[in-house]
């Protein structure tokens, strides 16, 4: 009957603008009202329709529009994301002519201004070009502003004498805004001035499909970075909240029922205070541990914009009388976000895609499931469990609760801790301080079961060691659903590992690599030779039995993975690594933020910059290097030039000494007597003179030499 009564209330599809589609909220609306029908709100149905689109909605692929539903166009911030299904058109940057023509088109223009302060003069824009052209309005067409609770922020109480009565939508004239919203309750003013509209206003703190304002206290639990989830000043104030798809619900409604009131808001039932609000995500999420710090704390924090800030120090009670009277609301989260946390916390895992990664790695001793498990633990953003590791974890913190150093432990709990501690120490000292396997298994499941693993998961390192141990870690709880048509047995599906991998290596190999081991790193662990042997042969031998760690998992249906080791080539086990991630896929985990990546990309320019420099430095030094050794072997090869020189020198001059005897006694006495006889009888040609007969023996006696031949030569120039 109710479908029959929405075919007739149905006319055709209504074509729906909203501005920055890919924004949180308007996606999020842009999702809702892309499989709602047109009019469906206007008729009572026993079935609340909410829950179909809700498993829609937690996905980004929707079916295409259908004839009778909302189609959805809008502007966008970011071109290089993907167009969802969901969205007809996209527009990017346009210019407003062109975007007025859009704009023209839809029957429904949405404008919100609660995420994006730049969109405030647009919206305002929109709704004045829109007036201008109402002549060229085919049908009439509606206008919502989707605005933020903080132009009430300063509102004076309606009774001074009981400030704890809330506004309602009748009091919207006496509203009095933020200091940081006084744009906003302008835009509110000039958009409630224009008919045919309508002005919406929703609470700022929007919530649910991947958390707004509140993501800061998610986020911080959900990582576990800090012992404590902060809560900002003293935590009493009341701040109006409303799921996300609540609010698309009221203005599905909106659409539909075109109220007589142009000024509406949108709150769910709770009146909840900041306190409560971050103790029930810590206590859900994180590590159920709050503390208050100073207001101020809350402007250095990265992760919170200013508006943020604004909307968390809020202090507002306010009803919505009107959307419980007239409106008909197929409410997700009516009594408001601790009452249904689990559903919120649900949506926020699947929305952020933070599903928690579980990997066991097995192996004999020395293979390197360490070092693996350190690398997947980086990568993954994983938690890295060892046994003996997690026995001194558990130990201390049962003594910090026993000696109750946060002040904050009860007494009941102190106790328990207490007796507990006091097994596990009796157990150790009566077993040589090793743990009997009964506590070893229920301090590994409560590690297991904590909240850190359980939100980002871990990887499992050389444990559980036998089938039985296997058994009784992963054995389901009794609340856990079995079911009785498998032949699997139960299991918990919380710790179960997904993934699990078996690296193995030749007996040779393993004592090759710890014979190897330095000295220093084997002193005083199990790597020494002995103990090393024992535990290679207890593992060999527990691992040839019908029942082993690997067989247990192979009986759940969770194949391991084998890995051979065979080369030590690769010490830092980046093939292993690569292959194990290959395997388990891509992170589903927060990646680096933006101003991680900034930090990142500013430490690897400091980085690049200093290899640079130091490349600079090197360079000029070797250059001064080999000049100053240029110049040395210059001078030293010039030393040894003068050297050389002067060693020729001296060796000529001894080498000259006898022809320099010789000349002086038997040539030079003959060539002085030619000389002599030449000058006295001064012949017109003294050659000829000299060389006449009666010199001839004299002239034998010297020409073979060539020192004389010059100085006869010199000598007869002389002469003449």
């Amino acid at each position: 009957m109710a479908e029959e009564e929405v075919e007739k209330i149905i006319h055709h599809t209504k074509r729906i603008f909203i501005n920055n589609v890919d924004s949180y909220a308007s996606k999020c609306i842009a999702k809702f009202l892309s499989a709602c029908v047109v009019g469906a709100s206007l008729v009572e149905t026993d079935e609340p329709e909410v829950e179909e689109g809700e498993e829609r909605l937690s996905k980004d692929d929707h079916p295409k529009v259908k004839d009778g539903t909302f189609q959805i166009v809008g502007t966008i911030a970011n071109k290089n994301e993907r167009r969802p299904s969901y969205v007809l058109d996209e527009y990017f940057q346009l210019k407003r002519e062109e975007l007025l023509e859009h704009l023209m088109e839809c029957d429904i223009i949405i404008y919100n201004i609660t995420e994006d302060a730049d969109q405030m003069d647009e919206a305002s824009w929109a709704i004045s070009a829109l007036h201008a052209e109402m002549a060229r309005f085919s049908q009439p067409k509606m206008f919502i502003l989707i605005s933020t609770v903080m132009t009430w922020a300063l509102s004076k109480p309606v009774d001074a004498d009981d400030p704890e009565i809330p506004f309602t939508e009748e009091d919207y004239r006496r509203r009095r805004a933020h200091p940081n919203f006084k744009e906003h309750i302008n835009v509110e003013k000039h958009v409630v001035k224009m008919v045919p509209t309508h002005y919406f206003q929703p609470a700022h703190s929007n919530y649910g499909m991947g958390e707004q304002v509140f993501h800061f206290f998610f986020k911080t639990s959900w990582l576990g970075d800090l012992p404590k989830v902060p809560i900002f000043g003293e935590g009493t104030n009341v701040i109006p909240t409303i799921h996300i798809n609540d609010l698309a619900g009221v203005i599905q409604n909106v659409i539909d029922h075109k109220p007589k009131p142009h000024y509406l808001v949108a709150v769910d039932d709770s009146k909840i205070t900041i306190d409560d609000i971050v103790k029930t995500i810590a206590d859900v999420v994180g590590p159920g541990k709050t503390k208050r710090v100073p207001k101020e704390d809350a402007f250095l924090t990265r992760d919170l914009r200013q508006m943020d800030i604004d909307a968390l120090f809020v202090n507002l009670r306010i009803e919505a009388v009107y959307l419980k009277e007239s409106f008909n609301i197929h409410w997700v989260c009516e009594s408001g976000l601790i009452d249904n946390i689990d559903r919120v916390v649900e949506e926020y895992k699947q929305t952020r895609g933070l599903l928690p990664i579980r990997v066991c790695i097995m192996g004999p001793p020395a293979v390197g499931k360490s070092t693996v498990a350190e690398r997947i633990c980086k990568h993954y953003k994983l938690h890295h469990i060892r046994l003996k590791e997690t026995i001194t974890e558990t130990l201390a913190h049962l003594e910090s609760i026993v000696r109750m150093e946060d002040g904050e432990t009860e007494a009941e709990d102190s106790a328990t801790s207490s007796e507990l501690l006091e097994t596990l120490k009796e157990n150790m000292d009566q077993n040589g301080g090793r743990l009997d396997d009964q506590y070893v298994i229920r301090i590994m499941r409560d590690k297991l079961k904590s909240k850190l693993c359980r939100n980002q998961g871990f990887v499992l390192d050389s444990f559980p060691k036998t089938y039985e141990q296997a058994k009784d870690l992963f054995y389901a709880d009794d609340d856990e659903p079995e079911d009785m048509r498998s032949k699997i047995p139960p299991f918990n599906k919380k710790i179960i590992p997904e993934f699990v991998f078996s690296l193995d290596s030749s007996d040779a190999f393993l004592k090759n690599r710890v014979l190897n081991l330095p000295e220093s790193l084997v002193e005083g662990t199990s790597y020494s030779q002995e103990q090393f042997l024992r535990r290679l042969a207890r593992f060999r031998e527990s691992n040839v039995e019908d029942e082993t760690v690997l067989n247990y998992f192979e009986e759940l249906d969770i194949h391991p993975e084998h890995i051979e080791i065979t080369s030590s080539d690769d010490q830092e086990y980046l093939v292993v690594t690569e292959r194990i991630i290959k395997s388990v896929g891509k992170p589903k985990n927060y990646g680096p933020t933006s101003q991680e990546l900034e930090e990142e990309e500013r430490r690897s320019a400091d980085r690049r910059l200093r290899t640079e420099a130091q490349k600079r430095a090197d360079t000029e030094r070797r250059e001064t290097e080999e000049a100053q050794q240029r110049a040395a072997r210059w001078e030293e090869w010039s030393k040894c030039l003068e050297e050389v020189k002067k060693q020729e020198h001296d060796l000529l001059e001894v080498q000259a000494v006898p022809l320099r005897n010789y000349l002086m006694k038997n040539v030079m006495p003959t060539l002085t007597q030619g000389l002599i006889e030449c000058c006295k009888t001064r012949p017109q040609d003294p050659v000829d003179f000299l060389v006449s007969p009666h010199y001839r023996f004299f002239l034998k006696k010297i020409y073979f030499s060539n020192l004389a031949d010059s100085l006869i030569q010199s000598a007869l120039q002389l002469v003449h």
